[in-house]
């Protein structure tokens, strides 16, 4: 496995490849990652893994400086799964002030409504270093619903040749979804941040037995957070193409939480594929 640091060492190496899987990553790496890695490597015979926090995808008051970086680590992780590990410095990724953004769909909802500015630092890093590698398939995970929605949306609407494959969220014992931010939490929030994901299943046992009426589901579910000490940012019942509002008869949903404990901000979902 390499490691590398500059784009122009990354390009020489990938030179002639004609079968790269890619998964862009922001480090701290966990069980997830490695399982997205492993669909990576189902993908292409040379597989790349990112390392990079992206300052533009971080507001003002958000934990850029703070979050985790633990390269080495990652690296010991990486071992024997990747063939390539990318991790740029901000300043070889972002040479001079990014003027050229992506203003991608649904930047303003969910998670966008809350974070200002996220989406286009997302997209933005995710087109730039799709343009580096040139992978023909890149892997994101399902964790992170709705920015997998916008980076398909980025690759067909900007027509990249890359294919997204979405990876299937990987849970711990209790249901909470891994997440890097999860080691923010004290171990009483720990305890308490699995009833979250309990929060989705019941949601979703409810729409499987004929429950239509999602902003009920809505409202209930946050009344149910609060009442647990979670502040909330939103739970939403949303079509799994396009994250719109649900209309009579749609059956691929999927349910959309944000919400915090403590200072410690979690998301999750699931999928409800309802009988047509």
């Amino acid at each position: 496995m390499q490691l590398i640091s500059t784009v122009e060492e990354l390009r020489q190496r990938l030179c002639g490849e004609t079968s790269i899987a890619f998964v862009p990553t922001m480090g701290n790496l966990h069980e997830g990652h490695l399982d997205l890695v492993r669909i990576a490597r189902q993908h292409g015979r040379c597989v790349v893994v990112s390392i990079f926090v992206n300052p533009l995808q971080f507001g003002a008051n958000e934990d850029f400086g703070k979050y985790p970086r633990t390269l080495q680590a990652d690296c010991g992780k990486l071992e024997g799964l990747a063939d390539v590990v990318f991790a740029p410095t901000e300043r070889e990724l972002y040479p001079q002030p990014q003027q050229v953004t992506v203003e991608p769909p649904s930047a303003n909802e969910l998670c966008g409504a809350f974070r200002p500015g996220h989406f286009r630092g997302v997209a933005t890093v995710v087109l730039k270093l799709l343009n580096i590698v040139q992978p023909q398939v890149a892997v994101f995970g399902k964790k992170d619903y709705q920015q997998l929605y916008v980076v398909r949306q980025v690759a067909a609407q900007l027509n990249l040749p890359v294919e997204i494959v979405g990876g299937e969220t990987v849970r711990a014992p209790d249901g909470l979804a891994l997440s890097s931010r999860n080691q923010y939490l004290s171990a009483a929030g720990r305890t308490k941040a699995a009833f979250l994901y309990r929060m989705l299943v019941g949601m979703q046992q409810a729409m499987l037995g004929g429950e239509r009426d999602y902003p009920k589901l809505e409202r209930q579910a946050v009344e149910a957070l609060t009442a647990r000490g979670w502040q909330v940012d939103y739970v939403a019942v949303r079509t799994q193409v396009g994250l719109a509002q649900p209309e009579s008869g749609e059956c691929g949903l999927v349910i959309l939480a944000a919400a915090r404990l403590g200072e410690t901000r979690l998301i999750d979902n699931l999928e409800v594929c309802l009988k047509g």
